[in-house]
């Protein structure tokens, strides 16, 4: 009994290990699941980062100031 319950937390260990790989723009194509999972990560990011947030609480400094001079 005690064997299978190492053998569980093995098992949830080795889930755990870090991701050593890195974007790439060939993740797209990929048939491996940790680079697709990169690339739509990275565009899920590059979208939220291009377009801010729906309430607009992601607006820079100098957008704001400038909002403010031309009320």
């Amino acid at each position: 009994m005690a064997n299978k319950k190492n053998e569980a937390i093995n098992k949830k260990t080795s889930s755990n290990q870090y991701v050593t790989k890195s974007y790439d723009i060939n993740d797209y194509q990929s048939n491996d699941m940790q680079s697709k999972g990169l690339a739509v990560t990275h565009e899920q990011v590059s979208d939220s980062y291009a377009l801010g947030t729906v309430d607009e609480t992601n607006i820079r400094e100098e957008d704001s100031e400038a909002s403010v001079r031309t009320e």
